[in-house]
C-alpha cells in the first residue's frame, strides 16, 4: 500500500474518527483534558505504527499530563481501536503534542495588536 493512495486515506480518516471518539468518550483518566483533540493522524503503509497528533487546549502542564494520560492508556486505546476498526494489523500509537493551533491563536493576538497600534496612529 503506497503512502498516498485511496486506501490509506481511507483507514488514516477512520482510526482519526475512532481514536477522537475514544479520547473523548471511552478514557476515563484524570490526567486527560476533557477539551483534548485528534488533529491528524497518520498510520503507516504497513499498518504497524500510527503518530497521532493532538491538540490540548490549557496551559502547558495540562498539555504534559494529558500526553502522559495518552501514553499510559495507549494499550486500551489500541485494544479499543482494534475491536472498533477491523485492520490486519493494530497500528501501535504514538501520541505527538500538536501546537499549531496554540501558534495560529498567537500570531492572531499579534497581527491585532499590530494593527490596532496602527490604526491609533
Amino acid at each position: 500500500m503506497r503512502k498516498n493512495s485511496v486506501k490509506n486515506t481511507r483507514v488514516n480518516g477512520e482510526v482519526h474518527r475512532v481514536l477522537a471518539e475514544v479520547i473523548r468518550s471511552d478514557i476515563k483518566d484524570p490526567r486527560i483534558n476533557p477539551m483534548t483533540s485528534v488533529v491528524t493522524v497518520e498510520v503507516a503503509p504497513d499498518l504497524k505504527t500510527c503518530k497521532a497528533w493532538i491538540s490540548v487546549l490549557g496551559d502547558e502542564d495540562s498539555q504534559k499530563e494529558t500526553l502522559e494520560g495518552l501514553r499510559s492508556a495507549e494499550g486500551y486505546i489500541r485494544s479499543l481501536l482494534a475491536k472498533k476498526i477491523n485492520l490486519r494489523n493494530t497500528p501501535e500509537i504514538r501520541f505527538i503534542l500538536d501546537q499549531s493551533i496554540a501558534y495560529g491563536v498567537s500570531m492572531s493576538k499579534k497581527i491585532d495588536e499590530i494593527n490596532h497600534v496602527a490604526n491609533n496612529e
